[in-house]
């Protein structure tokens, strides 16, 4: 296997791991990664889902305990049930809508301008959460408190993440303060839902596209699940650290002006971001 083609996958299993959960759209930067890097055929994007998996994998280890403890209390614990239902609904119109719309949304949203856009007015929606945030008092402190109808809200409003550069955590987290979760407690729920998510993604990706892929791609795909892993694991615990005394504000002016960079890139044609 090519050192060369090892050290890309690294690199891009960081890119991903840092971005996965910051509301940030992991999509667009891994975009603009593989475009720099020379990775953006028709292997490589199914590599950028499957790396997802590696991420996922953080947020597990990271709430292993919490886990843990809805597995065993399953059988008997009323409130652990509601948990798992909770976040079975919250999952579920991601898995109807990307059924339905999926291939309508690649053909036709994957473009610069709805990338840029998409960056530009979710920094906005951000300021304006926070805004907010300051001023209105959270319903929900916690997941334990959300019912059945909080997490269907959070899953319909996870499906804006279907338009790229929206990012998932950043339409769930900043959808959730929306309908009354504190910031923490959507931060929570949207690890959460990341987990069943992602998982599905990528497995769905590797189904549907196993015909591209080889066991010569072993090494490759390895190497940025690992990468993508170990940063997610970094930035979830920093993330969690961060929202119990920060806001997402300085994540909005960076959205804005990631969004004037993709306008930039591709009205000067330094990045094929349609491809």
């Amino acid at each position: 296997m090519d050192a060369l083609l090892l050290l890309k996958a690294a690199i891009m299993g960081v890119v991903e791991g840092l971005t996965e959960f910051l509301p940030i759209s992991s999509t667009g930067h891994l975009i603009l990664a593989g475009q720099l890097l020379g990775l953006h055929d028709a292997k490589a994007k199914v590599f950028d889902i499957a790396i997802q998996t590696g991420a996922i994998l953080a947020v597990i280890l990271v709430y292993a305990q919490r886990l843990k403890a809805v597995a065993a209390g399953l059988p008997s614990q009323p409130q652990a049930r509601r948990f798992v239902l909770n976040v079975a609904i919250g999952f579920a119109p991601a898995v109807v809508l990307g059924l339905l719309l999926g291939k309508a949304i690649k053909a036709h949203l994957f473009t610069p301008t709805v990338v840029a856009s998409a960056f530009i007015v979710g920094g906005f929606i951000i300021l304006w959460a926070e805004r907010r945030q300051a001023s209105v008092q959270p319903r929900i402190q916690a997941v334990d408190d959300m019912t059945p109808l909080d997490a269907l809200k959070v899953g319909l409003v996870q499906c804006l993440a279907m338009i790229p550069g929206t990012s998932r955590s950043g339409a769930t987290i900043i959808g959730g303060m929306f309908l009354g979760l504190s910031r923490q407690t959507a931060t929570d729920f949207s690890f959460f839902l990341a987990i069943p998510t992602l998982i599905g993604a990528g497995a769905y990706s590797l189904y549907k596209e196993r015909e591209l892929l080889a066991w010569s791609d072993l090494p490759m795909f390895g190497v940025g699940l690992l990468f993508s892993f170990l940063s997610a694991w970094v930035c979830v615990r920093w993330l969690l650290r961060y929202v119990a005394s920060h806001s997402f504000t300085p994540f909005a002016w960076y959205r804005i002006g990631f969004g004037i960079v993709v306008l930039l890139t591709a009205h000067f044609g330094w990045i094929q971001w349609s491809a």
